[in-house]
Order: structure tokens, then sequence, then C-alpha cells
């Protein structure tokens, strides 16, 4: 059913509820699993002025991508997962879609963060655009509510 789901993931233990979810669904066919961070760096002009303390701060946030997706894609490879990662720059949906595209992913599977009302109109919601932009079936996670 599934060649290629695309996993975005934001660093969150949130975010990483979705992976055994996404590793059932893979499983039947073998499919691949393709995990995406896109990490948010911030604009040039608003980190320094300093052109190589700024190349510095976006390398560092770069490599701290790729270090944790190395680190997921480990734990899934341990457990038998066909994986792979992917880190791009950009708005977030819009490379969210791009990325699925690109890939020719069958399937986008995303954990939602559960915002609501002020929360989520200040934030906006990354899985509500992806959800209404997506030509591919998004599988979405609604969080667990806290236990009290």
């Amino acid at each position: 059913m599934y060649r290629k789901i695309l996993v975005p993931l934001d660093g969150s233990p949130l975010a990483e509820t979705i992976l055994p979810h996404a590793r059932t669904l893979a499983r039947p066919e073998d499919a691949e699993i393709i995990l995406l961070q896109v990490p948010l760096v911030p604009s040039s002009e608003f980190l320094s002025r300093d052109p190589s303390l700024t190349s510095n701060i976006i390398s560092s946030i770069e490599n701290e991508s790729q270090t944790y997706l190395k680190k997921e894609v480990a734990k899934l490879k341990s457990e038998g997962a066909n994986v792979s990662s992917i880190t791009r720059e950009g708005p977030v949906a819009e490379t969210i879609l791009a990325v699925a595209k690109e890939i020719r992913a069958d399937a986008i599977a995303m954990c939602t963060h559960g915002r609501t009302g002020v929360q989520r109109l200040l934030m906006g919601s990354i899985t509500e655009d992806v959800v209404r932009l997506s030509p591919i079936p998004v599988i979405l996670l609604h969080p667990a509510p806290p236990h009290n």
C-alpha cells in the first residue's frame, strides 16, 4: 500500500509519538520511512552583525538537526525499519509538501500538537496547512491528553 512514508519531526517527544505508528504502517510492505526535519533557522539579520558568528550559529543548528535525525534513524534501523532522513530549510509546511513531492511519498505521517484557541491562532498550524494543501494522504496522530 505504501512505498514511502514521510515523517516530519521537530525534535520534540510529542512529534516522535508518530514513529511507532509509521513503523506499523511501513512494516507490511517494507516501505521506506523518510524522517524530515525543517530546523527553524533565524534570519541572519536577527542573529548578529558578525557574519562569522551568524554562520557558526546556523551551522550549529544544522549540525544539531543532523545529529538528532541520525539518532532517530539508528533507533528505527535497530528495529528493522527501512529508514532514511532529510534536513531542509524553509517555511515548514511548504517544505514538508515540497519534500513529499520530491521523494514521491505515498503518505505523510505526523503528530498534531493539539493547540487550541488563542495559542493556535497566534502560532498557526503547520499540520492544518499540510492537511489542507497535500495531494497525498496525511496520517495524523492526536496527542493523548495529559494525565492528572
